[in-house]
């Protein structure tokens, strides 16, 4: 059967399947997950469900990213940890479209840390068990034509992030194959979220719950909880979320082709749906244009109008945001900032920046426009951005390809910047470059617990 087929590679896989190239790009997602989620440790969203879960107590306890006065049990702090990596949209994002980071570090960090047995994980034990977890997200994606456009229905971390957290815990925990069966039927009753929950606080907790779903599968597998054996073949199982599912078996183990060897992550330089990354490089383009005509000051006074000809996706159409969730999906507030601002940061969404009067006119000028061959894809939309002046004159520029995407990656100079800005909000300069050294040197940690 597909399911397996998934518990032979997940169970069979070892270190030395993994390559220097996925090991690499894995780093490099391990410290900008970290940086991220370090940073949403400040957010409402998460210091809300940090509270909540002071309400849970174990003998089993793990680290809170940023937090020294009190640790939860591993559950809850996969749960919290994912929250915040999410919580202003800052995590990496792949293709077919999901978040894969988000939904399995926090999962696996939190296991190594109350592994209720003396044992040491190794820092390529927790590579491998990482790389697994991403793995399978990636193969679950492309079972379904329809997963390769930006979704509409529900959120697909919590599917498929769900699943490869369980994957992820269960390949740490040395499960048998029987029970990493178990492990993706129990994971795959805790699945799904309705998309409609996008640009609120709610979303964030898509990625907690997936991370700490799906360490919770795989614990209770090790306790021995069976599910359906079949639940990646069926219909009925991970196919009710896609109207076109269609497995195959994974490759063998020799030689094992990993999916991150072949196509790298996109990560963000601000906080933001991704799709809104193509608007934010063309509106900048656009701007330094529109200076240099006019004494290196944005006229705005002389914009009749602003086209966006971007892709048909309705939960990033939103011509009025009024708080800084439905700011971040939102292709018109992104265009009008970097046109104010010639760039986008972290301090773009702030409720002061959100309702500016400069970007509320010019909010007010702007309008989308979907061509036909600007497919709803992260592998081939595109964005172009028209200024209409009084004069008639327009003034545009087109993004096929922004900074961060994975046809472009960030420098890896500009993804310790990155981590530098986020974690420094929580922590001193010193800690902060002790974490980019251990993220840099995992395979040769004898015990990732340092990290």
């Amino acid at each position: 059967t597909i399911t397996g087929n998934f518990a032979n590679v997940i169970h069979g896989l070892n270190a030395n399947h993994l390559t220097d190239q996925v090991i690499g790009r894995s780093k490099r997602m391990i410290l900008d997950t970290l940086g991220v989620g370090l940073l949403g440790t400040g957010t409402e969203v998460c210091q809300k469900v940090t509270q909540y879960s002071k309400i849970y107590s174990s003998d089993l306890s793990s680290t809170i990213w940023g937090h020294l006065d009190f640790r939860l049990p591993p559950l809850y702090a996969a749960f919290v940890n994912g929250v915040a990596v999410h919580s202003m949209d800052f995590d990496d994002t792949w293709h077919p479209a999901t978040h894969p980071s988000g939904a399995v570090l926090p999962a696996v960090i939190a296991l190594t840390e109350a592994f209720p047995q003396k044992k040491k994980f190794s820092g390529l034990d927790l590579l491998l068990a990482f790389s697994v977890g991403i793995e399978v997200q990636g193969r679950l994606l492309r079972f379904s034509s329809e997963a390769r456009n930006i979704p509409k229905r529900f959120h697909p971390p919590t599917v498929v992030g769900t699943m490869g957290s369980a994957a992820a815990c269960a390949k740490l925990l040395a499960l048998d194959q029987p029970k990493c069966k178990n492990a993706l039927a129990i994971a795959a009753s805790y699945a799904g979220a309705p998309l409609a929950n996008a640009a609120t606080q709610t979303k964030p907790l898509h990625i907690g719950n997936a991370a700490k779903h799906g360490l919770e599968a795989a614990c209770l597998a090790s306790l021995g909880l069976q599910g359906n054996k079949q639940i990646l073949d069926m219909e009925s199982g991970i196919g009710a979320f896609y109207t076109d599912y269609n497995p195959q078996t994974l490759p063998t183990l020799q030689s094992y082709p990993w999916l991150l060897d072949q196509q790298d992550v996109a990560i963000k330089r601000f906080p933001a749906h991704l799709g809104t990354h193509w608007v934010a490089d063309a509106a900048s383009s656009v701007r330094r244009k529109l200076v240099e005509r006019s004494d290196n000051l944005l006229p705005l006074d002389k914009i009749e109008k602003v086209i966006l000809k971007v892709p048909e996706v309705k939960y990033v159409n939103r011509p009025s945001p009024n708080s800084e969730h439905e700011a971040r999906h939102s292709f018109q507030f992104v265009a009008c900032s970097a046109l104010l601002d010639g760039t986008m940061s972290v301090h773009s969404f702030t409720s002061e920046n959100v309702h500016r009067p400069a970007l509320q006119e010019l909010l007010c000028k702007t309008q989308l426009e979907h061509p036909p061959d600007n497919t709803p894809s992260f592998e081939s939309l595109y964005c172009e951005v028209n200024v209409v002046l009084r004069d008639g004159n327009t003034v545009s520029d087109r993004c096929d390809t922004f900074y961060g995407h994975w046809r472009k990656p960030l420098k890896k100079e500009d993804l310790e910047k990155k981590f530098q800005s986020n974690a420094s909000s929580i922590l001193p300069p010193e800690i902060t470059e002790s974490i980019i050294e251990t993220v840099y040197n995992l395979e040769k940690l004898d015990d990732c617990s340092v990290l």
